[in-house]
């Protein structure tokens, strides 16, 4: 590009020469084949920039803005770099992301970080309890919003939702809350894996409770068994949420006191009636057993112990004969004679004890005694004998 000059020639591409012709009364250096003359110039441009720069200092108060200008940027840099610092409070944890993506995990007190947009930090508490009801009880206003969807959705009212089949087909109504919080070992997988945490707890509690009731007896879920379902249900609960790897730690599940719907209390009662009655019926022939149980193993006892000695008294007297026998047989074998006689004799003693006898010597018919047996007067009674 060429610079000419118009008009005057004293005129150039930056305003009027100084006064002097072609000289350079200034104190900067000489333009190169400068003269009086008219004609082609080339541009200055440390003539360009000193106008610059005092354009621009102009805008700061004069010839010192160039000064100001450099602090203020100074100055915006130490508070964008000062932006970085962070306090994080006792029951929090910072969560640094850079560009983002999750890069460190800080403990409370003061932190620094590379400024936006570099880096960022999230500060959840990680020490606050949170809390969700399922039953009726339910009235916070996230857990309405959530409910009235699933209602609309399932076509259930809020009643219902507690309403659950036990494993012996009855409906027993359970309401309980559910307290959480964020898990201080990771809470990035709870900033970057869930997006309502109470939307997502709710139906895993909501799920792991109905899978406990359906496994367990009406009457023990009533009677004795509340504490086991809270337990099992927590577990069940936190083992579906670490494989959501949601970063939610379970403090407890806490359960009011289950019963039965309104619909079905009557015939509830009826069959709590029928229960009492059942046990009654066996209490009375459980106390009836016991009464006669004694009794007849008493009365067994003692047949038992009758048998034995009528048992032992058969066998002593058997063996006492035998032993009298074997005895009478040696001596019988020693003098058969005389032992023939002598059973004979007492074979005859036993027959004849307690009869009348009346005894007539051989040699008494020959002395003139008429031998004569009265037959009537030893009959025992009269009348009884017939000749």
């Amino acid at each position: 590009m060429s610079w000419t000059n118009k008009g005057s020639g004293n005129q150039g591409p930056w305003g009027p020469r100084p006064s002097g012709g072609g000289n350079h009364s200034g104190g900067g250096p000489r333009r190169p084949g400068g003269s009086g003359g008219g004609g082609p110039t080339p541009p200055d441009f440390g003539e360009f920039l000193r106008r610059g720069q005092e354009s621009f200092g102009s805008m700061f108060g004069g010839p010192g803005g160039n000064r100001t200008f450099v602090l203020v940027g100074i100055g915006l840099a130490l508070l964008w770099m000062g932006s970085g610092i962070y306090r994080v409070n006792a029951d929090e944890l910072g969560v640094v992301l850079r560009f983002g993506q999750y890069n460190r995990t800080t403990e409370p007190g003061l932190h620094y970080h590379l400024p936006y947009p570099v880096e960022s930090v999230s500060k959840p508490s990680v020490s606050s309890i949170n809390t969700v009801e399922i039953g009726a009880s339910a009235g916070q206003l996230g857990q309405q919003i959530y409910r009235r969807a699933s209602v609309s959705e399932a076509g259930m009212s809020p009643l219902q939702e507690s309403q659950m089949l036990t494993g012996d087909s009855n409906i027993v109504e359970v309401n309980f809350e559910v307290q959480w919080r964020i898990n201080a070992a990771e809470p990035e997988k709870f900033l970057f894996n869930v997006r309502d945490a109470a939307a997502t707890v709710k139906p895993v509690a909501e799920s792991a409770m109905r899978e406990v009731i359906g496994q367990m007896k009406l009457e023990d879920i009533l009677t004795t068994e509340q504490g086991s379902i809270a337990q099992r249900t927590h577990d069940i609960i936190q083992q579906v949420l670490n494989a959501y790897d949601a970063g939610i730690e379970v403090v407890s599940v806490n359960l009011s006191k289950p019963d039965v719907p309104d619909e079905v209390i009557d015939a509830f009662q009826d069959v709590k009636k029928a229960q009492q009655d059942r046990e009654t019926t066996v209490n009375v022939a459980q106390r009836y057993r016991n009464e006669i149980l004694p009794k007849a193993q008493g009365d067994a006892s003692r047949m038992e112990q009758e048998a034995l000695a009528y048992k032992n008294q058969v066998v002593n007297r058997a063996q006492g004969e035998t032993s009298r026998f074997l005895a009478v047989y040696e001596q019988f074998r020693a003098a058969e004679d005389v032992t023939r006689k002598r059973i004979y004799l007492e074979t005859m003693e036993e027959i004849m004890r307690g009869m009348q006898k009346v005894i007539v010597e051989p040699g008494a018919s020959g002395s003139g005694v008429v031998p004569y047996l009265p037959l009537r007067e030893l009959a025992p009674a009269a009348g009884k004998y017939k000749p």
